[in-house]
């Protein structure tokens, strides 16, 4: 029955008197406890506020440990270099274009790979079979080292500690199977297993190489008993981390005193170097080699060198060569499921050994002219910034604040490419061998390689290709290298505020700036000296300033961990520069726009803490909770903004909120 009107009004009013004296009470009691002011989300953690939809969005799938804002743009980046592979495939603009057009195809082409098999190594193999005497091996290493085959011993350009100006030929250790020269000498049992299995895949090698079936296991023990005896003499892989300790100049005349049988200076004319020094910190490995060639048998030398070319080139020819490389190096070694597709194979072959070519071709076709110029401009006012910054730090004395002002002078910003070019002639490509274009583009390569080697070279190129994503300072030649597939969302994004630009591109360019003036810049001075420019005092005031650093980021708990806390001391440097960084994009972009509301302020900083949006899995969070030198994303993106004033000002958060440190604990650079 529906009530009436009035009924229902009376019943109403019953009600309200019976609950009056309650709710009065409650409201009594609200009134004695005020409720809390709402707190912002930006204030509370602006990490989770400014990337709430891509973190919605990006959901991890199962068996992925990790993805991020960073590895999205990686990703877009590869796709690029197949969208420029498959035009210069269809439709080449250049000459250069002709050449990974052809390159392309032939690797795409898998049933023409198939028909090739080994056809592309037989040269080299019939070269090594051509070894007889003992004085033939030094030339079959050294027309190995020439195709881009490192066998025996490494040899590579890098800069002269002693002229930072120049590049010298460095003799290192390696050329060998295994990288890592202490698993030849262990007895634990998973190593003794691992090497079993090592000495199973040389033997199939070998197989695959021609060896007859009734000498393959003979061979395999030669190959073994040589890398080991080569091993023992190498050092541990810590040892060659320290420049300084791998540099050790000789003139290039006293090679063939020392070195007869070896016959190193005949190697460097066949690598086409000319210099008067190189580098060989292991003289005693050397010495090692020059006696084993006079001493072993020609036939254990061929077996190593068959082994070494059938190994650096089975990814490269017919599916029985990859799958029994892939079986080994892939998944043994490297714990990988299944090899990538077939057009990131290729990709990364063009890109190992023809990488410039491709990078050339990269930034004509991808980095435009408006994009440069918006990146110079950030990076130069960032720049600008640093030096009024220097001027005004306390930590500095006179002498060293001198030597930063001077060295910030001389300072270089190379945008999308190196400054300097290569020579591009290239013996012709066609699309029937994969191998063969292999080699060709490797022999290259290493020709261009070597011809850093020597007075005026050392900014010839640099250590990264310009479709490679990346942002770093170069020490040795005090330059700021930012590449061409770096200048895109969300690094520098040209549709959003220039505000975001400078948050996001100029916070990474501010990072990496201040690595010249930091306990790694501080080794090399403004005339490119290798010294220490900083006295006692600056020292002192550094060492103060990282541990607070890492005192802060310790106390920070591991996104997606319990109890886990981040390892303050491991990732304070990074950390030290991630707040230079933002300090230095907001003083530049103050410099650029010195009337800003409020929100050109709020999108400086999203445009930083977009940089870092991650989603990691449990497993891969432990990882890098326990060896990883930097912050997790929560903390590379509000660790410097909780010190800034600033940002609590433009987002109204109070100090001693989660997201603004208390005045008394707040860390600045340069106050």
């Amino acid at each position: 029955m529906t009530p009436r009107p009035l009924a229902a009004a009376l019943a109403l009013a019953l009600v309200a008197a019976l609950v009056a004296p309650q709710a009065d009470a409650q409201k009594r009691r609200a009134a004695a406890k005020p409720k809390a002011p709402t707190v912002p989300a930006a204030c509370t953690d602006f990490y989770a506020h400014a990337n709430a939809d891509w973190l919605r969005v990006n959901t991890l799938l199962p068996g992925v440990g990790a993805t991020s804002a960073l590895e999205q743009l990686a990703d877009r980046a590869r796709q690029q270099e197949i969208d420029l592979l498959n035009s210069a495939m269809s439709a080449p603009r250049n000459n250069v274009e002709k050449l990974l057009g052809d390159f392309w195809a032939s690797g795409l082409d898998e049933a023409s790979v198939e028909r090739d098999g080994a056809n592309p190594i037989a040269p080299l193999l019939t070269r090594i079979g051509a070894i007889k005497r003992s004085k033939d091996v030094p030339a079959a290493i050294a027309a190995l080292h020439q195709v881009g085959i490192p066998v025996a011993f490494t040899f590579s350009a890098d800069v002269d500690l002693r002229d930072l100006s120049r590049h010298i030929g460095y003799f290192g250790q390696g050329g060998i199977g295994l990288a890592d020269p202490a698993f030849y000498n262990r007895t634990d049992a998973e190593t003794r297993a691992v090497l079993g299995q090592y000495e199973d895949y040389v033997r199939k090698i070998l197989t695959l190489s021609g060896t007859p079936a009734d000498k393959v296991a003979a061979d395999a023990q030669l190959v073994i008993d040589l890398e080991t005896r080569l091993a023992r003499l190498a050092k541990p892989l810590a040892d060659l981390r320290e420049p300084t300790r791998n540099y050790a100049p000789v003139p290039v005349a006293e090679l063939a005193k020392r070195y007869k049988r070896l016959q190193l200076a005949d190697f460097l004319k066949a690598q086409g170097v000319t210099d008067d020094s190189v580098s060989i910190a292991n003289p005693d490995l050397f010495a090692q080699l020059d006696q084993l060639v006079g001493t072993l048998k020609p036939a254990q030398w061929q077996a190593f060198l068959r082994w070494r070319v059938g190994d650096a080139m089975a990814p490269y020819l017919s599916r029985t060569w990859r799958d029994t490389h892939f079986a080994f190096r892939g998944r043994l070694m490297s714990g990988l499921d299944a090899p990538p597709s077939r057009p990131q194979q290729v990709v990364d072959a063009i890109n190992l050994a023809a990488g410039p070519m491709l990078g050339r071709e990269y930034v004509s076709r991808y980095l435009t002219a408006a994009q440069r110029t918006r990146a110079e401009e950030i990076a130069t006012r960032v720049r600008d910034a640093l030096g009024a910054s220097l001027a005004r730090d306390p930590r500095l004395g006179e002498a060293a604040r001198a030597e930063a002002q001077a060295k910030l002078k001389a300072m270089k910003i190379e945008i999308g490419a190196p400054a300097r070019d290569l020579d591009y002639t290239v013996q012709p490509m066609g699309r029937g061998s994969f191998g063969s274009n292999m080699l060709i583009a490797s022999t290259w390569r290493h020709r261009e390689e070597m011809k850093r080697i020597g007075r005026g070279n050392a900014d010839r190129r640099w250590d990264v290709l310009p479709q490679q994503p990346a942002l770093a300072y170069d020490v040795a030649q005090n330059r700021l290298i930012v590449t061409a597939a770096i200048l895109q969302p969300p690094v520098l994004d040209a549709s959003k505020p220039l505000a975001s630009q400078y948050g996001a591109f100029g916070g990474l360019v501010g990072h990496e700036l201040s690595h010249g003036f930091d306990a790694v810049g501080r080794r090399v001075d403004a005339k490119g000296e290798v010294r220490d420019w900083w006295g006692p005092g600056e020292s002192a005031a550094w060492d103060t300033l990282r541990n607070r650093v890492g005192s802060q980021y310790g106390s920070y708990p591991y996104p997606g961990l319990t109890g886990i806390r981040v390892d303050g001391v491991r990732v304070r440097d990074i950390a030290t520069a991630d707040l230079a960084g933002v300090e230095l994009a907001q003083a530049a972009f103050r410099a650029a726009q010195p009337t800003q509301d409020k929100v050109a302020q709020q999108d400086f900083y999203r445009g930083w803490a977009q940089l870092w949006a991650q989603s990691t899995s449990p497993e891969t969070a432990a990882q890098r909770a326990a060896t990883g030198a930097h912050p997790p994303g929560q903390w590379r993106a509000n660790g410097p903004l909780i010190q800034q004033a600033a940002f609590g000002e433009a987002f109204g958060c109070k100090a001693g909120t989660a997201m603004q440190a208390k005045p008394a604990d707040r860390i600045q650079l340069w106050p």
